[in-house]
């Protein structure tokens, strides 16, 4: 028990914070007066004035929390005492377990009458069933209608009457201060609302997400959200919940560091996977570009070292049309500043095909302005489109995830069993990084390199996390 003279302390510092309650009370409802000197500001518990309702979040969420689902996926896997050895996996067949994986994320119902239900693609990845459980109890069996790797984006279909959906806001008008609440399933322990504000908008550099323009929020994003709404005041859905960030990892909970993806880019994929069958075409400039350091910066008459410098410009791209040369320094894209060329592929990676594109250059010490149009940009191709020794492979853009983990190249998306490939040492998921004619940034880098084919064609492989090493082609 606390000894007397405390407890009259406490009673005395009570009265009185409510009587500084009462008089900030009094000063906000009398009409306005001349400001005085000094302002002092007292933190108190709101006033609850007689007859008037607590300020209350309940009324707009009781229109929001109907619209966030529960996304329950199982994938299927063969387990095996031999890991993954082939050989023994086909000597001892019988030994070969089936093991189902399960795990929960959350859904944003979009389109009522559809029946569209967006979500993050890493929650759905790889699954062979996926269900979804609305707020009034019902589970019900969703259609998996596309997804984009490199946004996170997926698109999800149910079939079931009464329905409600979120209405979409305008990102793009979203400042930093605003208030927010995400929504979701959290570890699973069913639907969960915390509140917060906007910490920050078009949000990048996040290593292992892909193209970003993200919201950062500090309302509670943990495992089991992502995918879940983030909304306004109004209950407008502004943004799809993706990531936090714990240097000691996301299990380890929150710490006030979430990102969530702008409804603007949201609405624009899943136009997208709608109108292609579940795809996404990008669009692309056509060019390669390196980083701009100090010394580079001197030579080319720059003020400041930043920028994408152009150092190879494809015939028939966007950026040949508009008469980008190698040597030409990119600092912005439709208002957009540029810093170096993760920022110029990361803007080109959020445009759809045929985008118009504003570009401010430098040139021989002076800024000019280029206007072009994005083309579509080739997801893979056939080795032997290249090079007979490649016969067998199929080459696709690396995926941005990858990227942002500090990789360039071009990734082997598949290796026909017995190709000529395959017998040179190529395997599925191989990251190629150089070729005899050197090192490329991407697909049309890859296949530039191979406009006069090598005598002796060496490919410089990373594998399994890391592992780096040369392949020679037969």
């Amino acid at each position: 028990m606390r000894p007397l003279p405390t407890l009259l302390t406490l009673s005395l510092a009570a009265a009185f914070g409510g009587f500084v309650a009462i008089a900030m009370r009094d000063g906000l409802e009398t009409p306005a007066q001349a400001a005085p000197a000094a302002a002092t500001t007292v933190a108190a518990l709101p006033v609850v004035v007689s007859g008037q309702p607590l300020p209350s979040l309940a009324p707009m969420l009781a229109k929001v929390t109907p619209a966030v689902v529960s996304v329950h996926t199982k994938q299927r896997v063969k387990v095996s005492p031999f890991g993954g050895d082939p050989m023994f996996r086909r000597m001892f067949p019988e030994l070969t377990q089936e093991r189902i994986n399960e795990s929960l994320g959350s859904g944003v119902i979009v389109d009522a009458q559809r029946g569209y239900v967006l979500t993050n693609h890493h929650v759905i990845e790889g699954a062979d069933e996926v269900s979804v459980t609305l707020a009034d109890g019902r589970t019900l069996k969703a259609e998996f209608l596309g997804s984009d790797p490199d946004t996170d984006v997926a698109l999800m279909r149910i079939n079931a009457p009464n329905l409600v959906a979120i209405p979409l806001a305008n990102s793009d008008a979203l400042r930093v201060g605003d208030f927010v609440v995400a929504v979701g399933n959290p570890f699973g322990i069913g639907q969960t609302v915390t509140s917060g504000i906007v910490s920050a908008v078009g949000r990048t550099g996040l290593r292992g997400l892909g193209f970003q323009n993200f919201i950062q929020t500090d309302a509670s994003i943990n495992p089991g959200n992502s995918g879940g709404a983030l909304v306004n005041l109004n209950g407008e859905l502004v943004g799809i919940n993706t990531a936090s960030f714990n240097p000691r990892g996301s299990m380890a909970g929150n710490i006030g560091l979430g990102f969530a993806i702008p409804t603007s880019l949201a609405r624009n994929i899943m136009g997208q996977l709608i109108a292609n069958n579940g795809v996404v075409i990008r669009g692309t400039l056509g060019l390669e570009s390196q980083a701009v350091d100090a010394r580079l910066a001197q030579g080319l008459g720059l003020e400041e070292a930043r920028g994408a410098l152009v150092t190879q410009v494809y015939s028939g791209g966007g950026a040949a049309t508009a008469g980008l040369k190698p040597g030409d320094v990119i600092i912005s894209a439709n208002g957009e500043r540029i810093d170096d060329p993760d920022a110029l592929r990361n803007f080109e990676g959020l445009q759809a095909v045929g985008s118009r594109v504003a570009l401010e250059v430098r040139r021989d010490g002076k800024v000019i302005q280029m206007n072009t149009v994005l083309r579509e940009q080739p997801k893979s191709f056939q080795g032997l489109e290249l090079d007979p020794r490649l016969a067998g492979a199929v080459f696709a853009e690396l995926p941005e995830r990858l990227r942002q983990s500090g990789y360039s190249g071009v990734l082997v998306e598949s290796v026909a069993r017995g190709s000529r490939a395959a017998q040179n040492g190529l395997q599925k998921d191989d990251i190629i990084t150089a070729a005899t004619s050197g090192t490329f940034e991407d697909l049309s880098g890859f296949r530039a390199s191979f406009t006069q084919a090598p005598a002796q064609l060496v490919l410089r492989v990373v594998r399994g996390g890391g592992r780096q090493g040369n392949l020679s082609m037969q």
